[in-house]
């Protein structure tokens, strides 16, 4: 298995996921269940044609459909080589009915079915180059493989010669459900790809679509945008010295907040009853204090209320009522 199959190699690329996407749009034009067989081709050679077949048949084996992948380009297929299997026996073998030993060819067309290291995928290499391959694709003996390939497999993936040099895939697109043209981007001319679509359409062949490959895109930026990436390639920065500093004040920061405070001490009961009388008697004494005649205040001299005890509260009741026995003489 080379490099080229990304798919199965790295599946959680972005490239696997948009081959993923692509058989996904393949599979919503299936809307009445008729699309089974596709032809995958190009306008010229050197376009990708081979690679986006091969990486299509992989999605839709990891989909759990049973693939069947046919290298219909008899002149120069290269599938065999991209998937590690034998060249031959293939398909220009079983539709001549020589062998690849230039004997009779077998007529079990699960002999020329070779099994890949992809489950659910299987691959008919293009064999033995043969004279006439325009002709084999038209004889009887492919309407034979048609038939008896439709009962063993899911999907039917074509990957077909280059359409603007040889009339190969156009032979096939009247055979299969749909076809699919791959162009590369900056190479591909608009002309070309209007001659192959209408090639295509005059003989009665459907267009899935265009695929459009070799697209310039910058890592950096695609990896950026794009939510799936290779765990493979993935590799975990270490922390900067800045990062570990930053850190460590935001930490600091966060536990200058929280003041540590030393609890109140409970008060005794005994003591707030202290308080509370204190209180009292502060508050009785400024009222009686309030009643006291202002030249009897300056003869008293108290200075703190706070220090009268119940003594100096009776001399000083003796005293008033003496003042007032005084005046009340005076009066008389």
């Amino acid at each position: 298995m080379r490099k080229e199959l990304v798919a199965e190699l790295d599946p959680k690329s972005p490239i696997s996921e948009v081959f993923r996407t692509l058989r996904t749009n393949i599979q919503f034009m299936n809307t009445k269940g008729k699309l089974k067989s596709i032809l995958i081709t190009s306008t010229l050679p050197g376009e990708g044609k081979s690679w986006v077949s091969s990486n299509l048949a992989v999605t839709f084996a990891q989909a759990g459909k049973k693939v069947i992948l046919i290298d219909a380009d008899m002149r120069k297929g290269r599938v065999y080589s991209i998937f590690g299997v034998s060249p031959r026996p293939g398909l220009s073998n079983y539709l001549s009915g020589v062998d690849w030993n230039n004997g009779d060819a077998s007529e079990d067309l699960a002999d020329y079915i070779q099994e890949t290291e992809v489950e659910n995928l299987y691959v008919i290499p293009a064999g033995n180059v043969p004279p006439n391959p325009s002709e084999l694709l038209v004889s009887d003996r492919m309407q034979d493989l048609m038939a008896k390939i439709n009962n063993l497999c899911d999907i039917i993936i074509f990957d077909g010669t280059p359409s603007q040099l040889v009339t190969d895939s156009l032979i096939l697109a009247r055979i299969v459900d749909s076809a699919v043209i791959v162009t590369a981007s900056k190479q591909t001319k608009k002309e070309d790809l209007k001659r192959v679509i209408r090639n295509i359409n005059n003989v009665g062949g459907k267009i899935a679509g265009v695929i459009v490959n070799k697209i310039e895109v910058d890592a950096k930026k695609y990896e950026q945008s794009y939510y799936y990436g290779s765990t493979a390639l993935a590799e975990t920065k270490p922390t900067s010295r800045s990062a570990k500093r930053a850190s460590k004040e935001m930490y600091n920061r966060a536990s200058n907040i929280i003041e540590k405070r030393e609890p109140k001490p409970i008060q005794n009961n005994d003591v707030k009853r202290d308080s509370i009388e204190k209180k009292r008697n502060n508050k009785q004494l400024e009222k009686e204090d309030l009643e006291v005649p202002k030249a009897l205040k300056n003869n008293l001299k108290i200075e703190n209320t706070q220090e009268v005890t119940l003594g100096r509260t009776t001399e000083i009741l003796n005293q008033i009522n003496q003042y007032l026995d005084e005046e009340k003489k005076k009066l008389n």
